[in-house]
């Protein structure tokens, strides 16, 4: 899209980018110190990293609103989604780190960071979130939100591609709301059946992830409100341009909203979070993003190095954090150092970062110029 001249005017790639990157990292290291909280850590952990769960929500956000973005932008020119290309760019984005990973833990048992794994099927599949029982697997456990991601991937261009069919048009949108009322049902029966028998359980924690927490059709809140602004951003440039004359306070309000949403989710395994929480959560950092892709806010044009490097490392960072830190608390404890101190997790953070970086640049990076390679042909075809 064209850079903004006029208040009417498209958002630019170029800046949107720029407030999703601050977005980025925020959620990267908001999970990082959630999962921190699994090894040896300091008592601040707890406290500071209690919410942090949710930074998985705000990537989920972040994916619905561009995966959603690009496939609309290309129904507005009235041209034709090329589903050939969308899952290549897919494909060469994510699996070749993941299958690197996955290697990894396969090949060398040392590095796990719990006892067992899934099923391998289970992984090569995307499956993992479905019948997930971490008190029975806690290997490569977090590849459950890459699950949510690539059945979305998955659904939502053949979801477009049956609306364009059926010709709904501007009626497409009524589809979304359907669904987001269909979360409420969905994870309210799943209360009933599962949870409320199991309320007394010593796993009651882990029947919550495994039947609430972990399922793409419980946890469609996030992408749904991604895909919403993107579709408003697209296809309703008045509402976008409202938005963008109020960004700041749109984007403080979905800060605030998060703070009721902190109460009703803590602690997070309840009835609470189950049916109020997710959506209250969705729709707080769906704000956010909407906000944030603005001209006019705050963000928009805040140019950050170490937000920027963060951003790009994101995906290498959220593959390979457990991993790094198990093995890193390890080699320290037997040279005499206290897991549990800041020393540690300062080291577990460096080394994660170099972990990321060498995924970076050894996996990521050449995939992505095969991608190039592959879409080149493609586009001479």
């Amino acid at each position: 899209m064209p850079p903004i001249t006029t208040p009417t005017a498209n958002i630019s790639d170029k800046h949107k980018l720029i407030g999703l990157d601050h977005l980025r990292a925020f959620a990267i290291c908001y999970v990082v110190l959630f999962h921190y909280r699994q090894f040896g850590h300091p008592d601040w952990v707890n406290k500071v990293g209690d919410f942090g769960w949710t930074g998985v929500d705000l990537f989920f956000v972040l994916s619905g609103f561009l995966i959603a973005g690009q496939l609309f932008a290309t129904i507005a020119k009235g041209a034709d989604i090329s589903m050939k290309e969308f899952f290549t760019k897919r494909f060469f984005r994510i699996i070749p780190p993941y299958l690197v990973m996955l290697c990894l833990y396969v090949g060398f048992p040392f590095l796990r960071e719990r006892e067992h794994m899934a099923p391998l099927w289970r992984y090569l599949t995307f499956t993992t979130n479905f019948g997930l029982d971490v008190s029975q697997t806690g290997t490569f456990t977090h590849s459950w939100s890459l699950c949510v991601e690539e059945q979305f991937y998955l659904i939502l261009p053949l979801c477009i591609l049956l609306v364009n069919y059926l010709k709904w048009g501007k009626k497409a949108a009524y589809l979304i709301f359907t669904w987001f009322l269909a979360g409420f049902v969905i994870r309210y029966l799943n209360w009933q059946v599962w949870m409320k028998p199991n309320l007394n359980s010593d796993h009651f924690g882990a029947l919550f992830n495994e039947f609430i927490y972990y399922p793409t059709y419980n946890r469609l809140d996030a992408l749904l409100a991604g895909v919403s602004v993107a579709g408003l951003y697209t296809f309703y440039p008045k509402i976008k341009d409202t938005i963008n004359k109020r960004s700041n306070m749109i984007m403080l309000a979905g800060i605030l909203l998060l703070i009721p949403a902190y109460f009703i989710c803590t602690p997070q395994s309840t009835f609470s979070t189950t049916i109020w929480g997710y959506p209250l959560i969705a729709i707080s950092y769906g704000l956010i993003v909407a906000a944030v892709v603005c001209p006019g806010n705050i963000l928009y044009s805040v140019k950050s190095w170490l937000t920027s490097k963060i951003a790009i490392l994101s995906y290498g960072i959220y593959l390979i954090h457990k991993l790094v830190i198990h093995l890193t608390q390890n080699l320290l404890e037997k040279a005499g150092a206290d897991r549990n101190s800041s020393i540690v997790m300062f080291c577990c953070i460096i080394s994660t970062i170099i972990g990321a970086l060498a995924l970076r640049y050894l996996i990521e990076k050449p995939s992505l110029r095969v991608r190039d390679k592959v879409l080149a042909r493609y586009s001479k075809l």
